[in-house]
């Protein structure tokens, strides 16, 4: 696999950022997810509302329907909306993974398991701290390797 050109670290630098960003908040979004579904799928059969007959934010039981299992409640169904916006943020996930995958020059099995991260809870995370700290180390060896040796002393 060849490697990255050296002229292209500070892009590296950068997409590691935004891979960073968009893998903690992808992340939390799947968390808030799976609470979500836990509370909605389970005996509890409860689903998050902001506003409405309930309140600022309050819970509205789901009972089971004609077609499946319906809310009752009124107001702004925070449970849909935690869902679409995983959904949103899990496409900029994917965006980071790839540029991050693309500039490094990694294998694309690399990038199936970053891409995993979006949907197994809290794998983002890990990917994170491993995805950071292989790129950080890796430039950190390219750069002392491609550094001018220093002159030796006496000599002008």
């Amino acid at each position: 696999m060849p490697e990255p050109k050296v002229a292209s670290f500070p892009a590296i630098r950068g997409a590691l950022k935004f891979y960073q960003a968009a893998s903690i908040i992808t992340g939390v979004m799947l968390l808030l997810l799976v609470a979500e579904m836990v509370l909605k799928y389970t005996p509890i059969h409860l689903e998050l509302f902001a506003g409405g007959s309930g309140g600022p934010l309050w819970f509205a039981p789901v009972v089971e329907g004609p077609e499946g299992l319906e809310s009752t409640g009124d107001g702004f169904n925070l449970s849909l909306g935690i869902l679409v916006a995983h959904g949103w943020f899990y496409v900029v996930y994917l965006f980071a993974c790839f540029r991050m995958w693309s500039l490094m020059r990694w294998q694309l099995l690399r990038l199936a398991l970053l891409a995993l991260g979006g949907v197994i809870p809290l794998l983002s995370f890990i990917m994170e701290t491993i995805v950071a700290r292989d790129v950080k180390s890796y430039l950190a060896k390219r750069e002392a390797a491609e550094a001018p040796a220093p002159a030796p002393e006496g000599v002008r």
